[in-house]
């Protein structure tokens, strides 16, 4: 029987065997300054700033509802009078904004799967068609008679756009945080709420511009066939991910992807060998399906991933992209309302470009409990000011949302696209994306259905006192973002992955170093040594050999042990490596010597010196 075979599933279990363990590789650019690493790096950067395209489309349909919504032409023929006033009733608002995300969890899921059969360029393309689709139904969404039809033509034009958004969406976060060197994935995933913004501002342009045309929301909707057509264009220039190319045992195709990628000079090899060593480290514990990214150390990282995406729908992403809209509903005229959403847009998209600089120097965790209490206090105070009402209400509740914009665009709102992509193992990243858009895409849909209902004029009509909603839901978010989530700025995949294997506390991450890791890995190895050497034991019971264990799996296996035709012996050593390396983890560990019964009746003259005897399992208790 096979050693391995002999070892308790149990045993091996508890000790996490490796056969070989894989290096803990540390940034050997986390030298560097954010422009030093932008040219070595230039041509990912250049590919990622190609691959915004699919951003801007997301941050343009998110506002295509809430600001239409605001336009005179798009109110009469798809609202009704209410007190002498067009407004959009609230269950066809709420459905219209739930549509999109709603769709796009389903999305989300499919591309998932879809990216790791077919790759990310392919799936990069099929969401571009599908978007252009979804473009042509809400162009003809006007023409039927019946409003009823109207709305519901309208509503499938937006379900399709979500699930063309989905595939996006989750295919760039992935391919994005796959090919960005550490020192860069902070500041080259905050291009997500940067390009969400401009693509959010574009759009109040171009509505700003048609709002006095009749059916200029037609021409609103046209002006989205741009950005559908890009990322088709992308993903024949991009090369596919190299961390795709690995998975599938296309070692060759990978090392000209990463040829492109790299910049001259640099070598493509030891980057792929690098990623093959950390996906097969990962396999040993997870294949890529839905359900392993719930298993095992994998359950931490993705309620983690989850979590972050859906801090933007906490902080009120939502009502945010509502927010000409929403100004209508607390009092202020439509042109008005549709000049201050652009304004807090182009303060938004200011603040996200100075995030990138910020997430190369401050850590995650910091940037999103500083920022949360910042607006838990600013949305505090805007539910105040809403109890007593009046002209100046109006005025507060506009600066309250461009500062809310403001101190997420520099926080809470691109470190959670970086927490959200990095947490997640290289094997399941594809998988955990889609699960993290997911939940984005169920928190958007809950938001946006349940909105209209909390400050519309014939439903809850709290006005500025939404704010206390968002206020607890800020609160709320800074308290599980203390508990749960950890900083791993600069971190290479292999050093994440290792600190949650270790199952760090949250607050730890940021003082792990290699030489913990290096420490734990010996008396890790022990565990599997030892078993590994038993077993054999068990099958020849003529073996001697010497073994490096910790007392504390000698306690563990006593029993086993002490079934077993052998005697044993644990040596601490004094001085040298090991000594030393006991002492900084703390962990007792030396030299297991094990010797088969027989081999000590048969040479017994040539053991009887002192240092050659042997003590029963027994006497191992009082380790």
């Amino acid at each position: 029987m096979a050693a391995d075979s002999e070892v308790p599933a149990s045993k091996a279990s508890v000790h996490g065997r490796r056969d070989e363990l894989t290096p803990v590789e540390s940034d050997p650019d986390a030298h560097l300054t954010l422009w030093q690493a932008i040219k070595k790096w230039r041509r990912v950067v250049l590919y990622c700033v190609g691959l915004t395209s699919g951003i801007l489309m997301f941050g343009y349909d998110y506002v295509i509802v809430g600001t239409t919504s605001a336009m005179p032409s798009f109110q009469k023929d798809f609202g009704e009078r209410l007190a002498g006033r067009w407004i959009l009733p609230s269950l066809w608002l709420g459905l219209w904004t739930l549509a999109s995300p709603a769709v796009s969890i389903l999305s989300s899921l499919a591309a998932g799967w879809f990216q790791d059969w077919y790759g990310r360029r392919a799936c990069l393309a099929l969401g571009s068609f599908l978007s252009a689709a979804a473009v042509a139904i809400c162009y003809v969404s006007n023409l039927p008679s019946d409003i009823g039809q109207r709305r519901g033509l309208f509503l499938a034009g937006k379900g399709f756009q979500g699930g063309a958004i989905g595939i996006v969406m989750t295919t760039t976060q992935t391919y994005m945080s796959e090919i960005a060197p550490p020192i860069l994935r902070g500041p080259l995933l905050a291009f997500f709420p940067t390009f969400a913004l401009l693509g959010q501002l574009i759009g109040a342009a171009v509505i700003f511009g048609c709002l006095e045309l009749d059916n200029g929301y037609v021409l609103c909707f046209a002006s989205q066939w741009p950005f559908s057509a890009v990322p088709l264009l992308m993903a024949f220039l991009i090369p596919e991910s190299p961390t795709f190319l690995v998975r599938k045992n296309k070692l060759q195709l990978a090392y000209k992807a990463q040829e492109r990628l790299s910049s001259s000079g640099a070598d493509a090899r030891q980057t792929i060998e690098t990623i093959r060593r950390n996906i097969e480290h990962e396999k040993r514990t997870a294949r890529a399906r839905y359900t392993d990214c719930f298993r095992g150390t994998n359950r931490r990282r993705s309620l983690i991933v989850m979590f972050a995406s859906l801090l933007p729908q906490m902080f009120g992403l939502t009502l945010l992209a509502k927010g000409s809209y929403f100004c209508q509903v607390v009092g202020m005229d439509s042109s008005t309302s549709v000049l201050v959403l652009i304004l807090g847009l182009v303060c938004g998209l200011v603040a996200n470009l100075s995030s990138v600089w910020i997430s190369s120097r401050v850590e995650r965790r910091r940037l999103i409990l500083i920022s949360l209490a910042i607006i838990t206090v600013l949305w505090a105070a805007l539910g105040i000011a809403g109890i007593w009402g009046g002209p100046a209400v109006v005025w507060y509740t506009a600066v309250t949302m461009i500062l809310v914009v403001v101190v997420a665009g520099l926080g809470v709102w691109p470190a959670s696209y970086t927490v959200g992509s990095e947490t997640s193992s290289l094997h399941l990243r594809a998988r955990s994306q889609g699960v993290g858009w997911l939940t984005s895409g169920f928190g958007a849909s809950l938001f946006g259905f349940a909105l209209p209902y909390i400050f519309n004029p014939d439903k809850g009509n709290l006005k500025a006192k939404t704010g206390f909603v968002f206020a607890g839901l800020c609160a709320i978010a800074f308290v599980v973002s203390f508990l749960c989530v950890p900083d791993m700025k600069g971190r290479t995949a292999s050093e994440i992955d290792r600190m949650f294997e270790d199952r760090l506390p949250t607050r730890q991450f940021r003082k792990w170093s290699n030489d913990d890791a290096s420490s734990r890995d010996m008396s890790r190895d022990a565990g599997g040594s030892e078993l590994r050497a038993v077993a054999r034991l068990a099958s020849d019971d003529t073996l001697v050999g010497n073994h490096i264990a910790t007392s504390s799996v000698l306690r563990e296996t006593h029993d086993w042990l002490a079934a077993l035709p052998a005697s044993v012996d644990f040596v601490e050593p004094e001085i040298g490596m090991m000594a030393q390396a006991a002492v900084r983890s703390g962990i007792r560990f030396g030299y297991l010597h094990l010797i088969s019964d027989k081999v000590a009746e048969k040479y017994a003259e040539d053991l009887s010196n002192e240092r050659m005897q042997r003590r029963r399992v027994s006497e191992i208790e009082a380790l």
